[in-house]
């Protein structure tokens, strides 16, 4: 499928618009990521952005030429990129080590490290795209989501803001007000909101609920996480929530297992051994079931690099050349600073290289089948291969799977850009370059961000700063580096029972689909068990009015759902960061 040549694409204003607006979003994921574990997708939010603010600026004549359609893809390809630059370990291996430690990592070594793995990734994802994409049709669902988002907005003129933009804009600045009078202690303000809804008059084992985290959380980011992330997962989490903070955890307290003082941080020591168990074993289990979609993948790949008819196809395909050209440039880099910032050994190194271009392979395919990237239970194998290799080694495990795990989310967001491209017959070549700058562009934000919200390892893993998906990466680490022995005796149970039921739970799925839906998500009932539950309340809250909304209004919701809550997550998260920075500054206390 050829590119149409004669329309614009990656212009300078494509790259600025697209460097800005995922830089800003990637703060947006930076900050939700800490407190959910989860990540939130860029690149349509993006194209809806981008075509409102320069339709603004078309009336306004700041500008001469609308922004075309490719012109807005090869923006969201730069935006996507660098929206996902939380994928390089900023949100879980690098915490998960800090928290190891007690060791923060420098802004520049940071820099390097998720700039190199990502542009790895990048450089992973050339071999796949002919085969999966131009041979194969592989769905990547949100590739063609984004693909139909811009026939839609660009179906016509393209000189006024559509729908969806003005729910974004209105939303987010709901979300950034609310954030500013919840979190922002000034003179001026003569009233705060407040942080936690805390129900008066009820105990649990003689103690207020919100000792054990449960209240209701002053905030509209759980609410738009919940209603994107859909009813299944949110209920589980409820589900999880209830059982660890309502059930457990005051047994535990009435039985002296865990510290009197109770809180987040107290009770997440002893109920991450479960949760943690519950989504390794589930994730590595699903894993292996399609085990069929691995060997496809292979078989897929290895077409890419003997059969010459697609190598020579012409038109504007990568070339392959430049994949092997990318890969000795950017895999030295990665193996030296494997070595240089964390001491692992030179050719630990390269296996860690070489094995992530397989699940490179395998992250991609995936994603194109199921629009699900398996990142966690891809890391997961490389911290338990290498933890049996360099056995005690914290760091290796840790960190030797960030580089395959990045590796994977970066060349499976790529393939999904280049599927949105083929789509509407863009160039990927350009779309190639645009991952470049989106890098650049999401590290330039991401790090410094990091280092104003999270100045000390002592930070994380509290009641601000969860970091779910840190600590289940810690977790692991340490069971591989100290034994089970090491462990109280309940959390070897926990451990035990957790692995029994992810692996139940994964079974109960594959025996009965038809029945999927009233099914635990093990993810997400694992995931209840690493982060508070005032979260988990406000995300199950937001599923449930979505879901609401779809049985009672389909259109309505179809059309607003995903952009009021992307608004109100983005406004509240930005307006988030901006208020950090404040404090540093000292303009706020």
């Amino acid at each position: 499928m050829k590119s149409t040549h004669h329309e614009r694409q990656l212009t300078p204003r494509a790259v600025i618009a697209g460097m800005l607006l995922g830089g800003l979003m990637s703060l947006s994921n930076l900050y939700v990521s800490l407190k959910t574990g989860w990540s939130l997708g860029v690149s349509i939010t993006a194209g809806i952005l981008a075509f409102a603010l320069f339709s603004m600026l078309l009336r306004l004549r700041l500008v001469r030429e609308s922004f075309g359609m490719l012109e807005n893809n090869a923006m969201q390809s730069v935006a996507s990129a660098a929206g996902y630059m939380t994928g390089g370990g900023t949100v879980a291996a690098i915490p998960a080590l800090m928290m190891l430690t007690g060791q923060p990592m420098g802004a520049w070594p940071m820099f390097f490290w998720i700039s190199s793995i990502a542009l790895l990734g990048v450089v992973m994802a050339i071999p796949m795209k002919q085969q999966m994409i131009n041979v194969e049709q592989l769905r990547f669902p949100t590739g063609v989501a984004a693909a139909e988002t811009l026939r839609a907005l660009h179906d016509g003129a393209g000189e006024a803001p559509s729908k969806q933009a003005r729910y974004l804009g209105w939303s987010g600045l709901l979300g950034a007000i609310v954030a500013f009078l919840r979190d922002a202690h000034a003179r001026f303000i003569p009233f705060n909101l407040p942080e936690k809804i805390m129900i008066p008059g009820l105990k649990l084992a003689g103690r207020p609920l919100v000792d054990f985290t449960l209240a209701f959380e002053g905030s509209f980011i759980m609410l738009g996480a919940g209603a994107i992330m859909g009813f299944r997962a949110a209920w589980s989490m409820l589900l999880g929530a209830l059982v660890n903070y309502a059930g457990l955890a005051p047994w535990l307290y009435e039985q002296g297992i865990i510290d009197s003082k109770l809180g987040y941080k107290v009770i997440v020591g002893w109920s991450v051994w479960f949760g943690s168990s519950l989504i390794l074993s589930s994730g590595l289990l699903a894993f292996a079931w399609e085990w069929k979609t691995v060997l496809r993948a292979m078989r897929s790949v290895s077409s890419a690099f003997t059969d010459r008819s697609q190598q020579e196809s012409g038109g504007a395909e990568v070339p392959m050349n430049w994949f092997f050209i990318g890969l000795l440039c950017m895999g030295p880099i990665v193996v030296f600073l494997q070595w240089y910032l964390f001491d692992i050994k030179v050719w630990v190194g390269l296996l860690s290289v070489a094995l992530s271009f397989f699940i490179a392979i395998v992250a991609c395919r995936a994603t194109g089948e199921t629009d699900t990237t398996p990142t966690g239970a891809l890391g997961k194998i490389t911290q338990i291969t290498f933890g049996a290799l360099d056995p005690g080694n914290v760091t290796t495990n840790l960190m030797t799977a960030n580089v395959t795990g990045g590796v994977g989310i970066h060349a499976a967001d790529l393939l999904t850009d280049l599927k949105s491209g083929y789509l509407l017959k863009a160039d990927p070549r350009q779309q190639f370059w645009a991952q470049f700058f989106g890098v650049l562009a999401g590290s330039l934000f991401v790090v410094p961000a990091y280092h104003l919200l999270i100045p000390t390892p002592d930070r994380l893993g509290t009641d601000q700063w969860p970091a779910p998906g840190a600590q289940t990466w810690k977790s692991v680490a340490e069971l591989l580096a100290n034994g089970m022995h090491a462990l109280h005796p309940t959390a070897q149970v926990a451990i035990v029972a957790g692995i029994v039921l992810g692996l139940g739970l994964v079974i109960l799925e594959k025996a009965f689909p038809r029945f999927k839906a009233y099914i635990p998500s093990p993810t997400g009932l694992g995931l209840a068990f690493t982060m508070p539950a005032y979260n988990t309340i406000a995300m199950f809250l937001g599923a449930f009015i979505a879901m609401l909304l779809s049985k009672a209004k389909p259109d309505l919701a179809e059309d607003t759902v995903v952009p009021v809550s992307s608004g109100l997550i983005a406004g509240e998260s930005l307006m988030g960061a901006f208020i950090a920075v404040l404090v540093v500054l000292g303009v706020l206390s």
